[in-house]
């Protein structure tokens, strides 16, 4: 990877064909195209970055930028360019950005060959814990449990599906997912919820005060 990243940082910018770091669509160009004309200022291009990511997929962001910084990788798409900081370039690598329009929503859409894996070997027990125990239990409910972060004592994780927002959510944490982790990983004393329930399918939840 190393390799690819000196390449891809030369001076001049690759075109999206010659890129070996992502592919822009032609629909995709056309929107941001539109969208810099719309801002009715110079910009250089579109920022493109990883910002987070979830147990199977990462987190995007997508900005118009001004300015470049020294160690962009470009990506010249003709009218406009598309910027990536280092860290980001390395696990967007073959991933295409396209743009979606049909009667139900549009938007950007970010096709990714490369899956999130975790460096620390207690991150990646914890995520096939979940994946492999947790997750079935929760599926048949309609949720899913995304592993966000390890700490020495402590895991963060996101209650998606049908159980963002369910009155239940809590007896869930509380007495389902926390006992199973601590089953087999005692030494992890807090299991952070960090879910907005309030914008789930049940917004009337409260969390515990205690």
């Amino acid at each position: 990877m190393k390799n690819l990243l000196d390449k891809l940082k030369q001076k001049q910018p690759q075109t999206a064909e010659e890129s070996a770091l992502l592919t822009v669509t032609e629909a995709a160009k056309a929107k941001i195209q539109s969208v810099i004309e719309d801002q009715g200022m110079e910009v250089e291009g579109l920022r493109v970055s990883i910002n987070g990511r979830s147990a199977s997929a990462f987190e995007y962001g997508l900005g118009l930028e001004v300015e470049p910084n020294p160690d962009d990788v470009v990506v010249d798409c003709g009218d406009f360019k598309v910027l990536v900081d280092p860290q980001s370039a390395e696990n967007l690598a073959g991933a295409t950005i396209d743009y979606v329009e049909d009667l139900n929503s549009s938007g950007f859409k970010i096709d990714n060959p490369n899956t999130p894996t975790w460096d620390n070997p207690k991150a990646q027990a914890i995520q096939e814990l979940i994946d492999e125990r947790i997750n079935p239990a929760v599926a048949s409910h309609g949720g899913h449990i995304d592993l966000l972060d390890v700490t020495d004592d402590s895991i963060y994780i996101h209650m998606g599906g049908g159980c963002q927002g369910c009155g239940m959510a809590n007896v869930t944490l509380k007495h389902g997912i926390e006992g199973m982790i601590q089953e087999h990983f005692p030494e992890i004393k807090n299991i952070i919820d960090t879910t907005d329930h309030a914008a789930g399918e049940n917004p009337y939840y409260e969390p515990s005060k205690g």
